[in-house]
């Protein structure tokens, strides 16, 4: 049996619903977040690039790696994330061919190619920004290295955040190819 004071909770809340729900009628929100883009905020190098927000599952100091005999020197191994199994590459020893170097800055953004997870080594994570879509340039980046990987541009002030493309990394096939 429900408690009186249990009935007239569940009523102020309901009534908080209907309130919030109504009080956004105008669907303002829903404009907000077609006209913006949310991305995870990093450094590879000099570069000042964003993924999408849904493209990371998680970001993670780095972990301890076991490396895979056989493997590309840029593919440092597989790690046990919480039960899960990572396999951990060095974006930046991928796509200049040396080495990331390791600081206390040095983050994994987690992400998942083909279902699985895979960890991208980058030098420093700064947080989560909100773009405005209607402010994104189409851009070529002067860096070869990112062609095909970063094509739009966001410009926030003075800095100039490149999109970078989760998903046509995970189509180029020398990055599929991670054995030597």
């Amino acid at each position: 049996m429900v408690s009186r004071a249990a009935k007239s909770l569940f009523e102020l809340l309901a009534d908080f619903e209907r309130r919030s729900i109504a009080h956004d009628a105008s669907g303002s929100s829903q404009r907000d977040r077609d006209s913006t883009w949310d991305g995870v905020v990093f450094r590879l190098g000099s570069h000042r690039l964003t993924v999408g927000i849904t493209e990371v599952d998680e970001i993670l100091p780095l972990p301890q790696a076991t490396p895979v005999p056989g493997s590309r020197d840029w593919l440092l191994g597989m790690a046990n994330v919480r039960g899960n199994l990572v396999t951990i590459v060095d974006l930046g020893w991928f796509l200049y061919g040396s080495r990331t170097p390791i600081t206390a800055r040095t983050r994994l953004i987690l992400t998942r190619l083909q279902g699985r997870y895979l960890g991208l080594i980058v030098d420093e994570v700064f947080g989560q920004r909100h773009f405005s879509i209607p402010e994104m340039v189409e851009e070529r980046p002067d860096d070869e290295a990112l062609e095909g990987l970063v094509d739009q541009v966001f410009p926030q002030g003075d800095e100039r955040w490149g999109r970078f493309r989760v998903n046509q990394l995970m189509t180029d096939p020398a990055f599929l190819d991670g054995s030597a």
